[in-house]
C-alpha cells in the first residue's frame, strides 16, 4: 500500500472515530445560575486566593462548591478565576489534617461553556470532559480534598490563556488558597497540599510547583504529579502542525496572544487564519480536533510561513522562552510521566523537563505510562495517569521519601 493511501485510510479512521464520539455526546442543560461566572465590577480588593463568591455544585461522593477567587495574570494584574472545591464524604484516615490536591484540568477548550467546573457538575463541556471527572474521583477516593481551577478566561470573561506558564501557575496555586479559606469546608491554612495534572494540566502543575517558592511560599506543598506536560512550546509548534491535533496549536496562539497582546501574534494570520481563530475561541476539545485536523499553519499566515518559522525572531522568541517550563527548581518532589508513543506531545518533551529539573538538584522521578495503542495514546494515557497521581501523592502525604531516579532516564 502506498504511503498516501495509508495516510488517507488513517485519516478516514480517525474521522469516523471522532465523529462517533461527537455524536455519542448529548449536551447537558446549561447551568442553573449563569450569573455566577460574571465577576463583580470593579473587583474588590483582597489577597490572592480570596473567595469572591460561591455556588453549591454537585459531584457524587463529595460536597462540591463552585468558587470564584482572586488570582493574577501574566502581567501581575488581579483577575477573577472560577473553579470547584470538593471535599469527599469519607473521613480522612491519614496523618494530620486532610490534604488538598489542586487538580489542573487537561485541555477542555476555549469557549466559556467548556469550563471544567461546569463539566464536573454535568452542565457543559464535551465527551472528553468525562475524563476530568474520573481524575478527580481518583483523588477523592484517597480521601483528599480537591481544588480544581478553570484557569483564566474559562467561564469568566476574556480569553483563556491556554498553556501560559505564569497565568496557569497562579490559578492553580490560588485555588489551593481559596480551598483553605472556604468557610464550612473543614480545610485550613495548615492543610498540606499537592498538585496534579495531565496534558495542559501537566504543564500547569509543572509551572505551579516551580513557581510556588516565589508566588505561594506559605503553602505546605508535599509533591506534584506532572503528566504529559507541554513544557517546550517550540517543539510543539512543529510536532502539532499539520497533524490530527493542530487545533491545540491554534489554542496556544490564542492563549499567548491574550497574555501578550502587544506582540500582535494574531496579526500574522491571513483571512483564513483569522476565521479559524475566531471559530476556535468558541470550541471545546473534540470540536476543535474534528474541525481542524491536518491543517497546516503555513496556509493560515500572510506570508505562507509555518508558525514554527517565526519563533527565532523577537518578540516571539522571548515569549516562547518565558513560557518554557523547567527553568526553576521545583518546591517539592515531582513525579513526571509520559506515554512513550504520545501522539500529541512527544515524550521527549516530558523527559527533557525531568532532566532540566534534575540538573537543578530537584527531587524528580520520571517514568513511562504504558500505552496499548498508537492511536489516541495521549488521551488513553489519562487512565493510567490518574491512578498513578493519586497513589504517588498518597505516599507524599504519608511522609514516605520519594524515590527519585535522576541520571537514570
Amino acid at each position: 500500500m502506498r504511503f498516501s493511501s495509508r495516510l488517507s485510510l488513517r485519516r478516514a479512521l480517525v474521522t469516523s472515530v471522532v465523529t462517533a464520539a461527537l455524536l455519542s455526546f448529548v449536551a447537558a442543560p446549561a447551568g442553573a445560575d449563569p450569573g455566577f461566572y460574571e465577576p463583580p465590577s470593579p473587583l474588590p480588593p483582597g489577597a490572592d486566593g480570596d473567595v469572591l463568591k460561591t455556588l453549591p455544585s454537585k459531584f457524587t461522593g463529595a460536597k462540591s462548591t463552585r468558587v470564584m477567587y482572586l488570582s493574577r495574570d501574566t502581567a501581575n494584574r488581579a483577575i477573577p478565576v472560577t473553579g470547584t472545591v470538593l471535599v469527599p464524604d469519607k473521613a480522612w484516615s491519614g496523618p494530620g489534617q486532610r490534604p488538598i490536591v489542586a487538580y489542573a484540568p487537561f485541555t477542555a477548550g476555549m469557549g466559556d461553556q467548556c469550563a471544567p467546573s461546569k463539566a464536573l457538575a454535568g452542565e457543559g463541556g464535551d465527551f472528553v470532559s468525562s475524563f476530568q471527572s474520573s481524575f478527580v474521583s481518583a483523588l477523592l477516593d484517597k480521601g483528599f480534598a480537591v481544588a480544581q481551577t478553570d484557569y483564566q478566561g474559562l467561564g469568566t470573561p476574556g480569553e483563556h490563556t491556554y498553556v501560559v506558564r505564569e497565568a496557569e501557575a497562579h490559578a492553580v496555586l490560588d485555588v489551593l488558597r481559596a480551598a483553605q479559606r472556604l468557610p464550612g469546608a473543614g480545610l485550613s491554612a495548615a492543610s498540606p497540599v499537592g498538585v496534579a495534572g495531565y496534558s495542559e494540566g501537566g504543564g500547569a502543575s509543572a509551572s505551579a510547583v516551580e513557581l510556588a517558592p516565589a508566588y505561594a511560599p506559605e503553602l505546605d506543598l508535599k509533591g506534584a504529579y506532572v503528566g504529559a506536560a507541554p513544557a517546550d512550546k517550540a517543539v510543539l509548534a512543529k510536532s502539532l502542525d499539520g497533524g490530527m491535533y493542530v487545533g491545540f496549536l491554534g489554542y496556544s496562539l490564542i492563549g499567548l496572544n491574550a497574555a501578550y497582546p502587544e506582540a500582535g501574534i494574531l496579526d500574522l494570520a491571513n483571512d483564513a487564519g483569522k476565521q479559524l481563530f475566531d471559530e476556535a475561541r468558541t470550541t471545546c476539545t473534540l470540536d476543535a480536533v474534528f474541525k481542524y485536523m491536518y491543517k497546516n499553519s503555513s496556509q493560515l499566515t500572510k506570508d505562507g510561513r509555518p508558525v514554527s518559522a517565526y519563533l527565532d525572531q523577537e518578540p516571539f522568541r522571548g515569549i516562547v522562552a518565558a513560557n518554557r517550563v523547567g527553568t526553576l527548581k521545583p518546591a517539592a518532589p515531582v513525579l513526571v510521566e509520559h506515554t512513550p508513543n504520545d501522539d500529541v506531545i512527544p515524550s521527549s518533551v516530558g523527559k527533557q523537563l525531568g532532566k532540566d529539573w534534575c540538573a537543578k538538584g530537584a527531587d524528580v522521578r520520571f517514568q513511562d505510562i504504558p500505552s496499548f495503542s498508537p492511536v489516541f495514546s495521549h488521551v488513553l494515557g489519562i487512565t493510567g495517569a490518574q491512578g498513578n497521581a493519586a497513589n504517588w501523592l498518597s505516599e507524599r502525604f504519608a511522609g514516605k521519601p520519594a524515590a527519585g531516579n535522576c541520571g537514570r532516564f
